[in-house]
């Protein structure tokens, strides 16, 4: 079974009702920022579907979805995070409260990124060019997908193929939807790789 097929395999995986049953108990902000992760994850793998060619291409509702993301990442993610809230069912690592300034980094990034992919919308020749690429571990992480890497065999993630350190993501620099989407999601699996629990 080939790497891009377990990748399509785990990604019909995530949209399974179980998602939600490991969710259940949450309360207060625990509750709150896993339902904003959730519909920005549902947000990634709806853009990933037009991006990737597996649904027609629709430059006003990848603007709409990027848009979305934006809002919900910078300061609206780090309210979501107070010190301290580890409240079960939390995925949320204590390594955020001793690493405030990149964990405020990559949620600023989140907005920056998503920004220009909204602001690279109209281009749906470029949007269609990443269809037929294999999900990155970045790509499933972003998408809300805990166990890609796992059963990707332990394939690197996006910044570790790119030999960069995950303290870090690219400038966003993008003009087209797709290489946006791609800074976009390496900037969110280098969050999650250091910030979110393993629950798989």
């Amino acid at each position: 079974m080939t790497r891009t097929t377990l990748a399509a395999l785990a990604l019909a995986a995530v949209l399974l009702p179980a998602a939600a049953v490991a969710h259940s108990g949450a309360t207060g902000v625990v509750k709150e920022r896993m339902a904003l992760m959730k519909e920005m994850g549902d947000g990634m793998k709806r853009l990933s579907a037009m991006l990737h060619g597996e649904a027609p291409y629709d430059a006003a509702a990848v603007r709409k979805e990027a848009e979305a993301i934006a809002a919900h990442g910078g300061e609206a993610m780090l309210k979501g995070f107070p010190p301290g809230s580890l409240d079960h069912p939390t995925e949320a690592l204590p390594v955020i409260w001793s690493e405030p300034e990149r964990f405020r980094a990559l949620a600023e990034e989140v907005t920056r990124h998503a920004e220009a992919l909204a602001a690279a919308a109209d281009h749906p020749d470029a949007g269609k060019a990443m269809a037929g690429h294999p999900h990155t571990p970045d790509m499933d992480a972003a998408m809300g997908n805990p166990s890609m890497h796992a059963m990707m065999g332990g394939a690197p993630s996006m910044h570790q193929m790119m030999g960069g350190d995950a303290s870090a993501a690219p400038a966003p620099t993008a003009a087209t939807p797709q290489a946006a989407f791609m800074q976009l999601t390496h900037t969110c699996g280098a969050c999650h790789d250091t910030y979110r629990a393993k629950t798989h």
